[in-house]
């Protein structure tokens, strides 16, 4: 049996490399966030039948919807081509690296799970993308004042994933312990 060496990124035994305990935390909640995303998009469209059903009042604010999103982050840069998709997931896929890579710098706890929350959103909206085209949004808040109706962007699951990471990255470059500075 080959030895085991202890590194600062992990352990690495017989030629395989172990993850390191500073890590798991941001891998696990990206795989959690993926499965969840992914599992909730996937029994909408197959098992609820969303499509077919249009909006589905939840509460007196929250209604489930179907809407697919060609574009980035709250609609922004709608392109239905494929050379716009391809470039769009291209993109995602260099800020899923640099954010990897961030993450396995990061000192801090929290600043590794709030990169694992945005990976796994990102790759959870990209996986959309490939499979479908455009990524599968469905939550919707509105609020009606004065009998008119203010509606929020239709989101996803990766979505907030995203915006708790965002969140709990500038909490902890403000108020956290110095962490590793991004790539």
């Amino acid at each position: 049996m080959d030895p085991c060496f202890r590194r600062d990124d992990g352990i690495s035994c017989g030629g395989h490399h172990a993850m390191s305990s500073r890590l798991r935390p941001g891998v696990i909640a990206a795989l959690a966030v993926l499965i969840l995303d992914q599992a909730s998009k996937a029994w909408l469209l197959f098992v609820f039948g969303i499509a077919h059903r249009g909006a589905v009042k939840v509460t007196p604010f929250f209604d489930l919807v179907l809407a697919w999103n060609t574009g980035i982050s709250y609609g922004w840069f709608q392109n239905e081509s494929a050379t716009g998709q391809a470039i769009l997931l291209a993109v995602k896929a260099m800020a899923v690296i640099v954010l990897a890579v961030w993450m396995a710098r990061s000192r801090s706890p929290l600043a590794t799970v709030a990169l694992g929350l945005i990976i796994g959103g990102a790759i959870g909206n990209a996986i959309d993308r490939f499979a479908y085209g455009a990524v599968v949004d469905f939550a919707l808040f509105h609020v009606e004042i004065g009998g008119k109706t203010f509606n929020w962007y239709v989101f996803n699951l990766a979505d907030v994933a995203i915006v708790a990471g965002v969140a709990a990255l500038l909490y902890d470059s403000f108020l956290g312990v110095p962490a590793a500075k991004a790539p």
